[in-house]
């Protein structure tokens, strides 16, 4: 392919990616922003300074969630590339563009390694199956704990005691075998081999058993604190509103949330509403003010997925698909 057809054949592909971006966040948001209506009725009659500095917070945890998340890409592609702190920045932005176009945001994968050198692109999705590896731990550990105080507290009167110690021993069980996965994911490089047409690629998914021990407890403190920022994003907004509810109550329903929202096939851009449905019927266990769970669940989807994926329609313009394009 010549320079220029390569340049054309670029080009087109980002405004490819930037017009499907922007027409689902105008579809889903511009056109149809009920929820954001429903919240700003909601704060109409609270402090407005107290409003503010709680948003400002969400906000500030929004930037330092992504920000942690380019830490934590920077760390598992350093095997590959050194990239520096500001292209993480950048392919995560870029990343999110994709995902919110992309069903269970698999685009992710694409927008981020494109800021990787060219052959190491296909090495880095494998470097970032390490990373969502770490994150999913964290969040089946946190969220199934979660989900175990909910059944205890609200569904234990419709099941004996010998069902939920069994539901107790599977899920310690699965957890366990979990971690053992993680801390031995060498063993998935194992698996690999053993599939014929996909051995001789092993070049690529070598890079997974490339990482110590260390290096992926490391991952998991950067998987662990993003996991806390949601947690705290929730709180401050749900606190705002429903202050009755205490933190503790908020914390696992929250944990229990992500654990379920976690498990859910879904397009980013339409996922508010199966997020809204599945907190408001959580929430309805601790309080009748489903609306205002929903309205909170809104804001956080905008603040977390929307603001950051038009950022990244900025960093789309300087992909590079090719060795040499504009």
């Amino acid at each position: 392919m010549t320079a220029s057809a390569k340049k054309i054949l670029s080009w087109t592909l980002k405004a490819a990616i930037l017009g499907l971006a922007i027409w689902f966040i105008y579809h889903k948001f511009l056109k149809k922003n009920d929820d954001l209506n429903q919240f700003k009725a909601l704060i109409t009659n609270l402090n407005r300074n107290h409003v503010l500095i709680t948003l400002s917070g969400v906000v500030l945890l929004m930037v330092l969630n992504w920000f942690l998340e380019a830490l934590k890409w920077q760390y598992v592609t350093r095997k590959l590339a050194e990239i520096s702190r500001w292209k993480a920045i950048e392919s995560v932005f870029c990343g999110l563009t994709w995902a919110i176009i992309t069903p269970n945001r698999v685009g992710e994968y694409g927008g981020r390694v494109m800021f990787l050198p060219h052959r190491k692109r296909i090495h880095g999705l494998f470097a970032m199956i390490v990373g969502g590896f770490g994150q999913n731990l964290v969040t089946n550990i946190l969220g199934l704990t979660g989900a175990l105080w909910f059944i205890y507290n609200y569904l234990f009167n419709y099941i004996n005691a010998i069902y939920f110690g069994c539901i107790v021993v599977f899920i310690a069980g699965f957890l366990f075998l979990l971690t053992l996965f993680y801390f031995n994911i060498s063993l998935m490089v194992s698996l690999l081999y053993k599939v014929n047409f996909i051995k001789k690629y092993h070049r690529f998914f070598d890079i997974m058993a490339r990482y110590n021990t260390v290096e992926l407890l490391n991952i998991l403190w950067y998987s662990l604190g993003r996991f806390l920022v949601f947690t705290l994003q929730y709180y401050l907004l749900i606190h705002l509103l429903l202050p009755q509810i205490s933190i503790i109550i908020i914390a696992m329903m929250v944990f229990t949330f992500l654990i379920i929202q976690s498990a859910l096939p879904s397009l980013d851009i339409f996922d508010i509403g199966v997020r809204s449905f599945t907190a408001a019927n959580l929430f309805a266990y601790v309080t009748s003010q489903q609306l205002a769970v929903v309205a909170c669940v809104s804001i956080i989807w905008l603040i977390n997925l929307i603001i950051p994926a038009v950022i990244g329609c900025f960093f789309v313009l300087k992909l590079k698909f090719f060795d040499r394009d504009a």
